[in-house]
């Protein structure tokens, strides 16, 4: 397990080529989920400073808040509800730009300005979702996607 992370300036596509395998040293055989998604949580805040990073797992019928970084968020959020119970219902990403004009939005921070919802696969079915909110409108694109899905993709071998 690495100890410590090594941040990368530059254009994001440098940043997440850096954190990859970062994230790789510090889920490598762990097998507690709830510390592999605690340090990812960390390694994304700490590298890109986002408002928010976090993830919703899905129990019984809800996704229910799980490790992150960031003020306080919502504890519990109903499949189809909010940019989060979108990506679950329909288990794709979901890049929002402005998250006021998302409808049904739920807004767990006034300071939340767009976002990016990842689905997170294990065994062939969704279990949840990594969350990232900004404070910035239209900060998320399809580079983020691409990166985070990759990040993401590696819990399902842990």
């Amino acid at each position: 397990m690495a100890e410590d992370l090594h941040i990368t300036q530059g254009d994001k596509k440098a940043q997440y080529e850096s954190l990859i395998p970062q994230i790789k040293a510090l889920i490598e055989g762990e097998s507690n989920q709830v510390a592999n998604l605690a340090n990812i949580s960390a390694a994304l805040k700490e590298q890109f400073g986002w408002w928010w990073v976090g993830f919703y797992m899905i129990i019984e019928d809800e996704l229910v808040l799980g490790p992150f970084q960031g003020p306080v968020a919502c504890t519990r959020i109903k499949k189809s509800r909010g940019v989060c119970g979108a990506a679950w219902a329909a288990e794709k990403t979901l890049i929002v730009e402005d998250v006021e004009k998302f409808p049904g939005h739920i807004a767990c921070s006034s300071a939340s300005k767009s976002e990016i919802v990842v689905p997170v696969f294990q065994n062939g079915h969704i279990t949840g979702v990594l969350d990232v909110d900004s404070e910035h409108l239209a900060h998320f694109d399809t580079t983020d996607q691409h990166y985070l899905e990759k990040i993401v993709s590696l819990l399902a071998t842990t």
